[in-house]
């Protein structure tokens, strides 16, 4: 028995309701709708659960990766030996106090946009239409239209590697361009605490209806994709670089340059992770050769 038959044989046992899956597609928790199965997957639905999962995998040195909506993600096609938690779809409560809104990290940024618009609180109309949990947009300090999540979160609860349950303002994340503290995928984030403004209800919604016109006018939602798929040079935008060469439409297998929006590598239909990547190696190149600016991948790879 390894590790992994051993990790799910105890958590079976100490925690009969967790839901536990063996061999699971990940092509079934990735937006861009591609990636083999991962080895083991828990998906706790409580704070308890997560808990007993992660100190569970620390007792047997197995290091957890740990996903959300998997909005911004590329699975190998083979599959991954990972012990993948995945918090979407459980830890999903909100809660507000004053001008504050607490949150668990599985909740979609969709979900907590309404729900702040619904108590007249304003600072999330950005992330309305952004496809992804609080847990990755702190992870990653998500952004949109001028919006990023270093401008309302004021602290975050997680889960230190051995399970201890740990707070850190929203100082001390080391917030930048898309990254944080959490970047190095060590932790699991809990919830977080955001800071709003109030505002009228119907104001807001004005705001959201603006920006999801213009992500649904710009972007290509029709597709599935992990959103935008570099991130933004110094100076530079990816986009603007890639329409710049020409590459447009350029096509591997099923994976292509959206003709909508040349930020976005799109899966047309039965794109593969192969595909994807051999597509944004020929973007990289042609960028570099042409403009001599090199691209960065905003999409995370689960190795």
């Amino acid at each position: 028995m390894d590790r992994f038959e051993q990790l799910e044989r105890a958590l079976r046992t100490s925690c009969p309701d967790l839901e536990l899956r063996v061999m699971e597609p990940m092509a079934r928790h990735t937006t861009f709708r591609i990636g083999g199965p991962a080895r083991l997957m828990a998906l706790p639905k409580t704070r308890d659960q997560a808990i007993a999962v992660v100190r569970a995998a620390a007792e047997r040195e197995i290091a957890p990766f740990f996903m959300g909506n998997g909005s911004n993600l590329l699975v190998p096609d083979e599959g991954t030996e990972r012990f993948v938690v995945k918090t979407a779809d459980g830890l999903t409560g909100c809660s507000r106090e004053g001008t504050e809104i607490t949150a668990d990290s599985g909740v979609t940024l969709a979900h907590l946009a309404v729900f702040a618009r619904e108590q007249g609180l304003a600072g999330l109309e950005f992330a309305h239409g952004i496809p992804g949990t609080l847990g990755g947009a702190v992870t990653m300090n998500a952004g949109a239209y001028g919006g990023e999540m270093v401008q309302v979160v004021k602290q975050v609860t997680f889960l230190t590697e051995e399970g201890a349950v740990e707070e850190l303002d929203g100082a001390q994340c080391a917030f930048r361009y898309r990254h944080s503290v959490f970047s190095d995928e060590r932790r699991l984030i809990l919830g977080a605490t955001l800071a709003l403004a109030p505002d009228d209800p119907a104001r807001i919604q004005a705001r959201m209806e603006e920006l999801m016109a213009k992500r649904k006018g710009k972007q290509p939602l029709e597709y599935p994709s992990a959103g935008s798929t570099f991130k933004r040079p110094e100076g530079y935008f990816a986009a603007a670089l890639i329409d710049q060469c020409g590459l447009k439409g350029l096509t591997v297998g099923g994976a292509q340059v959206s003709e909508k929006h040349a930020g976005f590598v799109i899966n047309r239909g039965g794109a593969t992770c192969v595909d994807v990547l051999a597509l944004v190696e020929q973007i990289k190149y042609r960028v570099r050769e042409q403009t001599g600016v090199e691209l960065e991948l905003e999409v995370k790879i689960l190795r």
